[in-house]
């Protein structure tokens, strides 16, 4: 990465030690754009954007085009994405793992280290969609729920839970906690992360 290629990466003490951030106000200080009429949405897009920039996969023309956006004129630019962390239901997750797993299974008929194949960045899986109604209207219909649904989904359960033990950057929420919306809002999500001595959102 060209790091602070638009000399926007500020330096500061936090209660969490020397940190710094990528500063959208810094950008249009420098006239590279009128960032404060951006929608919120766009200026997540900017300053991800802004902090990956590596002439690459993200471009200096791809942070100006960002930080000139207009809603009213046509683009045919792509908008450059680098998420910062996934969050997965169980019925497109466990593809997913299963595609890690046979990364795994290459690696090791190539001589590799298997070990060296995991998500690059933090992803969350919560199992919410094998969930189904047996036993309902007493006291014991939970429990008794839950009991069945572990009994048919033992393989792809004990599957996930070996990829949450395999896998760095792989966390596995079990049934019965919530729903994905659910646990994104309630406990994975952050206003603000911090990853390498940088803040972001």
């Amino acid at each position: 990465m060209k790091d602070n290629q638009f000399g926007c990466r500020i330096n500061f003490e936090s209660s969490e030690g020397k940190t710094a951030l990528y500063s959208l106000e810094k950008l249009q200080k420098d006239g590279i754009g009128t960032i404060d009429r951006l929608p919120f949405s766009i200026r997540i897009l900017l300053e991800q954007a802004l902090r990956n920039v590596d002439d690459f996969q993200v471009c200096a023309e791809d942070v100006t085009a960002l930080a000139n956006w207009n809603a009213a004129e046509k683009s045919n630019q792509e908008i450059p994405y680098k998420p910062t962390r996934v969050i997965l239901q169980d019925f497109t997750g466990v593809p997913a793992v299963v595609d890690l797993a046979a990364l795994r299974s290459a690696m090791v008929a190539m001589n590799g280290d298997p070990s060296v194949i995991n998500p690059r960045i933090p992803v969350d899986l919560v199992i919410d969609h094998s969930i189904q109604v047996d036993a309902f209207g007493s006291s014991g219909a939970l429990k008794k729920n839950m009991e069945i649904e572990f009994v048919r989904n033992r393989e792809r359960y004990e599957f996930l839970k070996w990829g949450k033990q395999a896998f760095d950057n792989f966390n596995v929420y079990p049934p019965g906690i919530g729903i994905v919306h659910q646990v994104n809002l309630e406990t994975v999500a952050t206003v603000v992360q911090s990853r390498d001595g940088v803040c972001f959102p």
